[in-house]
């Protein structure tokens, strides 16, 4: 499990260590790190030229040691000093006395067009906001330049506790994070400004709850749900699905598509579609009447492709087992019948659905991703799967990490997608796991089965759904490739 923590736990266990060691130990830990990962960016230390962007405090000293020690090996350093009156002194006096220099009275633009690697050490992850606008200024210079950029433990100008990026940042090619994940490294939009994200352990000691967690394979293996042998198709599990209409019979068939491989052991479709459905399926249990006469399931999936029928949706709402809402149904959910309800609900809205939820504009939502699953969860006591760029998956009470998904691809962005997901989260909850879970894991398969379908170019919905089987076994190690 990857976790990301706030900027306060990080500062407390820091705090806490720091009273343990000898003064300074902390930060050269940091350093060797950060110097570490730069010479492997680089390749070739000897001969390289390296601008350090400096700021105050601790984030411009690691940048300032680190530099430092890249000039030891034969590196030409400069550093441009943005508040030169409060810069870190013994981090300056060590890039001295190792031949580096500090850029004066301009120059700082020509250095940096003419670098190999320019170090971001201006805000720490503290920062608020956009850069100033000098700091902005050399942003922009460094976005102009060819040079490999490294950010240290964060890139300045993004929020490390939400991922917002309110302004001018800086946009690296590597961030070398110190201790734990923030939780701005693993969320859009920050986490595109971070490039790829190296963690550097310097011995923090941090609460079991964090603030962030996202799944990794061997989480995912073992919260799959697995067949006994006294296992039949209603023992499994049976998920309903109220989807389709006359105008998107398609959403339909995807969504079915999605269950029948998400480990249920049967899937029954309620909805206009059934010929579609059972011309694609044939293996699916149809109803000819709403979710009330379609015979028991374990869950359903309410929502995808139903146009104006809220009666189903509201018919399924009512069933006293786990329900997730998607698509239409989302516009057709009342919040006091959700919050009212005694069995779990998982809502998957993308940014769009999330904002006419939330009454904000689409941009907020984007903006803020972190916040707004919290909020959505909160407001209508249910679990939320904020789909996007970054899926985040939120509990109601709040106490659980929020979950962000670590798997996915850009081509996942087509129609019908999303059906397939909800199909496949529905199956999921139908076979036992609970909201957070069948979503998360939902995500996660979705996000391999899209990098699988895409290989790099243009999928369709459909086969994403196909290359689930794949994603399913892809998270078990290459010695065990099935149960």
């Amino acid at each position: 499990m990857r976790t990301a923590y706030s900027v306060e736990t990080v500062r407390a266990a820091e705090r806490e260590l720091m009273a343990r060691l000898p003064e300074g130990a902390l930060m050269q830990r940091a350093v060797a790190g950060l110097a570490a990962a730069c010479a492997d960016l680089l390749g070739r230390v000897y001969g390289s030229r390296v601008v350090l962007l400096v700021g105050s405090g601790d984030n411009g000293g690691d940048a300032l040691y680190a530099g430092a020690r890249l000039a030891r090996r034969g590196a030409g350093v400069a550093a441009v000093l943005l508040a030169p009156e409060r810069v870190h002194g013994g981090g300056l006096a060590a890039l001295r006395r190792a031949g580096g220099t500090v850029v004066r009275d301009g120059g700082a633009e020509e250095l940096i067009l003419r670098a190999d690697l320019v170090v971001d050490g201006i805000v720490g992850i503290g920062g608020k906001g956009g850069l100033r606008p000098e700091a902005a200024q050399l942003a922009a210079v460094v976005a102009r330049s060819h040079a490999a950029v490294v950010a240290v433990d964060l890139p300045s100008g993004v929020e490390a506790d939400t991922g917002e990026v309110r302004g001018a940042a800086v946009r690296a090619d590597l961030t070398v994070t110190f201790g734990t994940h923030k939780p701005g490294l693993l969320i859009d939009p920050a986490r595109e400004y971070a490039g790829s994200v190296r963690l550097v352990d310097i011995g923090l000691e941090l609460p079991a709850a964090a603030e962030l967690e996202a799944l990794q394979d061997v989480d995912v293996a073992r919260l799959l749900p697995e067949p006994s042998a006294e296992s039949d198709k209603y023992r499994r599990g049976v998920v309903g699905i109220v989807a389709g209409s006359a105008r998107y019979p398609g959403a339909a068939v995807l969504a079915v598509a999605g269950a029948l491989r998400g480990g249920a052991g049967a899937v029954r479709y309620v909805g206009p579609a059934k010929d579609e459905v059972l011309a694609r399926f044939p293996e699916t249990l149809v109803s000819d009447g709403g979710p009330r006469k379609a015979g028991r399931v374990q869950a359903w999936v309410a929502g995808p492709g139903v146009g104006d029928d809220a009666d189903a949706v509201a018919e399924a709402l009512e069933a006293d087992v786990p329900v997730l809402i998607d698509a239409d149904g989302l516009r057709h959910a009342d919040r006091d019948a959700v919050r009212g309800r005694t069995a779990p609900t998982l809502m998957t809205p993308h940014a769009g659905e999330a904002a006419a939820l939330l009454g904000v504009r689409r941009e907020e939502v984007e903006a803020g991703r972190l916040a707004a699953v919290r909020e959505l969860a909160a407001a209508y006591g249910a679990t939320v799967l904020l789909k996007g760029s970054t899926t985040l998956v939120a509990e109601a009470q709040g106490g659980a990490p929020v979950r962000v998904n670590a798997t996915g691809t850009p081509w996942l962005a087509t129609a019908g997608s999303g059906d397939v997901l909800s199909g496949l989260a529905g199956s999921l909850l139908a076979s036992g796991l609970d909201g957070r879970d069948a979503g998360s894991v939902a995500a996660y398969l979705h996000g391999l089965a899209g990098r699988f379908a895409a290989e790099g170019a243009p999928t369709v919905a459909h086969a994403v759904a196909d290359e689930l089987p794949s994603a399913w076994r892809g998270v078990f190690p290459p010695a065990y490739p099935s149960r």
